[in-house]
């Protein structure tokens, strides 16, 4: 199922490529219509529609794989599927129960060694991964760029976003933290690999 986003992540990567590609032209209209707000705009969507691409196409990529992710996640947290017994739910990893969450084990009183030792070593992995996630992809700020992508608003999130994962995995069952613990993994090699294949363009300093 990862891999049907595969092209969600291509798209995505080609949209980063081409938002720093565009970046000297959007400053040249800042500089040219800086006095006139309803011109720079006009020019810079047109320079959009040029180039075939959309200010919000950093957003799309994004947007597509919510389907697809909300199915992945249904199997992993719902008890019972299409009427049938979700027998994932049923099993354990190394004595901690798959249909069980950190919190409810917490709270419940539950909580074993084997609890508390598999979801510590997921949670280890996912915070890495996202610390090396946040240092190699720094999100940094277009100049010129108005997208909304760009907004550093935006940006302040999306690298808070790299640690939400942890966050969500203890109140989710054992089995969605793992598949979060392999999503964060495969994300993190996919967007090197696609790094390495669409580099962003080299800042040229006047």
């Amino acid at each position: 199922m990862r891999a049907l986003l595969i092209p969600v992540g291509i798209s995505q990567a080609k949209s980063e490529q081409t938002r720093s590609r565009l970046a000297p032209k959007l400053r040249e209209l800042q500089r040219r219509h800086k006095k006139n707000p309803e011109r720079l705009q006009k020019e810079t969507l047109a320079l959009y529609r040029e180039e075939n691409t959309s200010p919000f196409a950093g957003m799309l990529p994004v947007l597509a794989q919510a389907p697809v992710i909300g199915i992945l996640y249904t199997l992993f947290i719902r008890t019972d599927i299409a009427g049938h017994a979700n027998d994932l739910l049923a099993h354990d990893l190394l004595g901690a129960p798959l249909g069980t969450s950190l919190v409810s084990a917490i709270f419940g009183g539950t909580a074993t060694a084997s609890t508390w030792l598999v979801f510590g070593a997921l949670l280890l992995v996912m915070i890495a991964v996202a610390e090396v996630t946040r240092r190699v992809f720094r999100p940094t700020p277009v100049e010129g760029d108005d997208s909304p992508m760009n907004s550093p608003t935006m940006l302040r999130i999306a690298s808070a976003l790299h640690y939400l994962t942890a966050v969500f995995a203890v109140f989710v069952p054992l089995a969605a933290a793992l598949y979060l613990t392999v999503t964060v993994i495969w994300t993190l090699v996919q967007r090197v690999i696609l790094r390495r294949r669409f580099p962003l363009a080299v800042p040229v300093r006047a």
